[in-house]
């Protein structure tokens, strides 16, 4: 009972326990009363110290929550000698039997055995001495004895139950919770990665062309090869547009659920198509655009999106380092093709922009300059689809990345 009330209406404050346990005490007092002035037993009706003796009784039941066992033991003393002084015997019976639910419900399998052969044990040895009728009539109260342990047994078993459910779904609402921040940070992670590569590609193909027509302007301002601004200018334009346009998709995932996505699409719908195998001639195209001499080979192959998406930052990343750092006239050579189950990817430039540019053993794509997080980024995005990635100069002059990155999917976090 006192575990239904506990769930309905909560845990109690000590202090509304104790109160709550002082009324059920003062109504089984009052209980006991009316079963001396109503029921006739073998026993006496009790004088003052019988009394007494069971007003104590119920006195100190009321702390049987607090102190199970040595209420119990305690009570067990007085009743041994309320009895002894044969007084009425039915009406200590309740708070006997609420004190052994309460051990029963609320200690040990251990103490609820000891207290249950304890309590029979001296009931049975008293009767027994007072004659074979007596001892048979404690039988039968032995029978309510561990009816009562029993149904304290099963409500002890039934709350560490549902303790047990409760812990565990508070556990999987962290579990969730956890996970759900660790999505929102793998998340934030992608973008910051895919605007890093977008706009460190985009600004430094901005930045080449728009040299070129400065050049253009300041090498013979007499005669302007108006042709050649007006294709730098437009390269500009195009790079800027097709810049927004990728800038779009990968900052749509921020707005997922709200209006103007068509349908209610979500997270992975407003991102988009990523990026795939199938881009890389446009990549090839802008850093041909920026001064480069670029050789791609691809072959035919089928990678997963994710795989195609990471190959493609890959070489995109490599191409803006050539681009940036290996000055121009550069010849870079992008190989993407399977061998067995990996997808390889390779990126070499020749360094023959001169080490006043960068090229050569001192530049190409990470040497002769502060790294930044180009070959960091480039690591990770090899990483987040179970591959590897190495980069450094080659022997024979300039740069060299290669990646390699499994065909089959691996269970990481993602994309990123």
């Amino acid at each position: 009972m006192e575990s239904l009330v506990e769930r309905v209406l909560g845990p109690a404050a000590p202090g509304e326990r104790l109160r709550t346990d002082a009324l059920f005490a003062l109504a089984m007092a009052v209980s006991a009363v009316v079963v001396v002035r109503s029921v006739r037993d073998n026993g006496h009706v009790p004088d003052v110290l019988g009394w007494a003796l069971l007003l104590v009784a119920h006195v100190v039941i009321v702390w049987r929550r607090r102190a199970p066992v040595r209420v119990m033991v305690t009570l067990m003393a007085i009743l041994l000698v309320y009895h002894s002084l044969d007084n009425n015997h039915t009406a200590p019976m309740a708070v006997s039997m609420v004190a052994l639910f309460t051990v029963a419900s609320r200690t040990r399998p251990r103490n609820t055995l000891l207290i249950g052969v304890g309590v029979m044990g001296v009931m049975l040895t008293v009767k027994f001495s007072e004659g074979v009728a007596e001892g048979a009539e404690s039988l039968r109260i032995s029978g309510w004895i561990v009816a009562f342990l029993l149904l304290g047994v099963y409500v002890r078993i039934h709350r560490q139950y549902v303790a047990s459910v409760v812990e565990r779904a508070e556990r999987a609402e962290r579990t969730r919770e956890e996970e759900a921040r660790r999505r929102v940070a793998e998340e934030r992670l992608r973008v910051a990665r895919d605007l890093h590569d977008l706009l460190a590609h985009s600004i430094t193909l901005v930045g080449v062309q728009t040299s070129v027509a400065a050049h253009v302007l300041a090498a013979d301002p007499d005669r302007l090869d108006r042709a050649a601004i007006a294709k730098a200018l437009d390269d500009v334009a195009e790079t800027c547009r097709a810049a927004r346009g990728e800038l779009r998709a990968t900052l749509q995932v921020l707005r997922s659920g709200s209006d103007d996505d068509e349908g209610g699409a979500g997270a992975d719908e407003a991102r988009g198509p990523l990026p795939g195998l199938d881009g890389l001639p446009d990549l090839a195209d802008a850093a041909r655009t920026a001064g480069a001499r670029v050789e791609l080979a691809v072959a035919d192959c089928r990678a997963p999106a994710a795989v195609g998406a990471a190959a493609y930052r890959i070489v995109q990343e490599a191409l803006t380092n050539v681009v940036r750092h290996a000055g121009p006239g550069i010849t870079v050579r992008v190989s993407v093709r399977a061998e067995g189950a990996a997808l390889c990817v390779r990126v070499a430039d020749d360094g023959c922009g001169g080490p006043e540019h960068g090229g050569g053993q001192g530049g190409g794509q990470g040497g002769g300059h502060v790294p930044g997080f180009g070959l960091l980024g480039m690591r990770e995005r090899a990483r987040t689809v179970g591959g590897t990635l190495d980069a450094g100069p080659r022997p024979e002059g300039g740069f060299l990345v290669s990646a390699v990155l499994p065909l089959a999917p691996v269970p990481l976090g993602g994309l990123s």
